[in-house]
């Protein structure tokens, strides 16, 4: 279970920040999917057709900041189980956003349903492995028994 866990956790991460170097330029061009954040911009455009034009560029900062951040979490196992469940959402409501937007063909050739699915699951295992939480949980109980 502790091999699952930790390759669920990399490969999240690992999605989350390679979907973010693309929007940032940092692959190569037949590696790449947008290439560009003004390509990602437009991405974002499609995906949210109800989103006035002024507010898709804080809404392409919100995801891809988010992802980051998440991926940077479940990367070092800090607050494994929070991050897993903003995880799922997020890519739950990617899924939902391209879904109702381009359709669901593309939701399931991507697998965003089940990369939400499996964040999710991450979220449920308890057992901790390789996460700086197991480090400040000791430090929590060896500082409560100094107290004590």
């Amino acid at each position: 279970m502790k091999i699952i866990k930790l390759f669920l956790r990399f490969s999240i991460a690992i999605g989350f920040l390679s979907a973010s170097a693309d929007r940032l330029g940092m692959w190569a061009k037949e590696y790449s999917a947008w290439g560009n954040w003004d390509s990602f911009l437009e991405y974002t455009k499609v995906l949210n057709p109800w989103v006035p034009n002024s507010l898709i560029p804080t809404i392409a900062i919100i995801a891809t900041g988010a992802e980051v951040n998440f991926a940077i979490f479940l990367l070092i196992g800090f607050k494994t189980e929070l991050f897993a469940k903003l995880s799922g959402i997020l890519l739950l409501i990617f899924a939902l956003s391209m879904t109702f937007s381009i359709g669901i063909k593309s939701v399931f050739d991507y697998s965003v349903f089940t990369a939400s699915a499996a964040a999710f699951a991450l979220s449920l295992l308890k057992e901790k492995y390789l996460e700086v939480d197991t480090l400040i949980q000791k430090d929590k109980l060896k500082e409560k028994n100094e107290n004590h």
